[in-house]
């Protein structure tokens, strides 16, 4: 059976590698992206950038919190407000927790 799935499947072959490609491409930026050694680079770009006048200091703070926001894994695109988790209530003990509505008292 999987002989006679793997000659049906075949004309996707190409499809299939390419997917397995463009995940490891992905990933691998994903990973340089978030290097602590990368990130510092960048930050003192920033830096050498700013004392040459070539960023204003807002800039330069809006650009820091970027690179920042990637390395903690923060709100992401500069200005986005992360979306808050949402909570469970507390259960107390001794208390029923059901969800069930209450039946009608008859």
């Amino acid at each position: 059976m999987d002989l006679l799935w793997a000659l049906l499947t075949l004309p996707y072959a190409p499809v299939r590698g390419l997917t397995a490609v463009v995940g490891v491409v992905a990933r691998e930026a994903e990973a340089r992206q978030r290097n602590p050694v990368n990130i510092r680079r960048e930050l003192e770009a920033l830096d050498a950038a700013a004392a040459a006048g070539e960023l204003s200091a807002e800039e330069r703070d809006r650009a820091e919190q970027r690179v920042l926001d990637r390395l903690t894994g923060g709100a992401g695109q500069a200005g986005e407000r992360p979306r808050p988790r949402r909570q469970r209530p507390v259960r107390q003990e001794g208390v029923r927790h059901d969800r069930r509505r209450p039946r009608p008292a008859t």
